[in-house]
């Protein structure tokens, strides 16, 4: 490879294989940045990319939006922004500008103007990569990139939940699910001071969500987690992880009065909602994204100062198949991330 190529793992067809190919090494233009890649994330997300399921992607397309790197590169006019700077890029890549829906955190209104990394444009599975300038997210020191980057998309969303939840310090939050989303807000929450309930299957977990913060455990294989909930006095917050609505859906009465479920986790089934426990207790259900770059911002300093660190599996980029297919299957406990050094 020459100094003016580089390697990137991109998918040329929708659910076609990854191939690791050479590219030139593209110049930013006004408003952008170029990133050296140091790490990239592998998100369950990037099959949006990977299969195709998110229309209007223009192939080949590299993807990954958990990115940490160094910029390498400023384009004309991107004030704030220098050569040498640790910055990190997540899911929120950028938007428009034509309207201030982004600013306001209305991801809805701004669907169509926002820029993905990994599937509006080339993403992380690579060792340069280019940049909106909004984008960016400054790494503080002493957070090495490899636990930077799940905290661009991973972190952020459960980060910026719970501290927009509604909960406050010594309120009971619970956190279904402890994996890759799980075992980080259980963190997050333990550190924000709010009486923090872990709940998973087995107790095989128990330790570790006591490590990471938990000050109760529930499993749900061999407890009511509702009737659980219940004896703590009713859960402020729940928020959920997991992949399954029937999980959420046995967890729902375990939230007190004005408690709210905040489903952060893409279920496979249905939520299924029983009326009356909604009404009667003034309960709600709510879905959270991630955030913007300040947001993600936030949670790197956030976690910086109090110690929340993803736990991960690190693989080379030229092994980015076999890195996908182990998040995808399940096997990866947490976090899958891409290092290119």
């Amino acid at each position: 490879m020459s100094m003016s190529t580089m390697r990137v793992m991109q998918v040329t067809a929708p659910g076609g294989p990854f191939e690791l190919v050479e590219r030139e090494i593209p110049a930013p233009g006004a408003g952008f940045v170029r990133i050296k890649v140091q790490t990239c994330g592998i998100c369950h997300s990037d099959s949006l990319t990977k299969e195709g399921i998110w229309p209007g992607i223009v192939y080949p397309r590299v993807p990954g939006h958990e990115i940490a790197g160094i910029i390498d590169a400023v384009g004309a006019g991107v004030v704030g922004w220098t050569p040498g700077q640790r910055a990190g890029v997540g899911w929120h890549g950028g938007h428009c500008g034509y309207c201030d829906s982004c600013r306001r955190g209305d991801f809805v209104t701004c669907q169509i103007a926002l820029q993905i990394p990994g599937i509006t444009y080339d993403g992380g599975y690579a060792e340069f990569m280019i940049a909106p300038a909004s984008a960016l997210a400054l790494i503080p020191a002493g957070l090495s990139a490899v636990d930077a980057a799940p905290l661009m998309c991973a972190g952020i969303t459960t980060f910026n939940s719970l501290r927009n939840s509604g909960a406050r310090p010594g309120d009971t939050v619970a956190v279904l699910g402890v994996g890759g989303l799980g075992h980080l807000a259980v963190q997050f929450a333990a550190k924000m001071g709010f009486k923090t309930v872990a709940i998973a299957r087995g107790r095989d977990k128990e330790s570790l969500a006591r490590k990471l913060g938990a000050l109760y455990y529930i499993d749900s294989q061999a407890q009511d987690v509702a009737a659980e909930l219940g004896k703590l006095g009713g859960a402020r917050v729940i928020v959920a992880t997991v992949t399954s609505g029937k999980a959420m859906g046995a967890a729902l009465g375990g939230l007190g009065v004005n408690g709210k479920l905040i489903v952060i986790g893409v279920a496979d089934d249905p939520l299924e909602v029983n009326g009356t426990l909604l009404i009667m207790g003034r309960r709600s259900i709510v879905g959270w994204p991630a955030g913007t770059s300040i947001d993600s911002q936030d949670t790197l300093s956030f976690s910086m100062l109090t110690g929340v660190r993803p736990m991960t599996e690190v693989f080379p980029l030229e092994r980015a198949s076999e890195a996908y297919e182990h998040m995808m299957s399940g096997k990866a406990r947490f976090r899958v991330v891409l290092t290119t050094e």
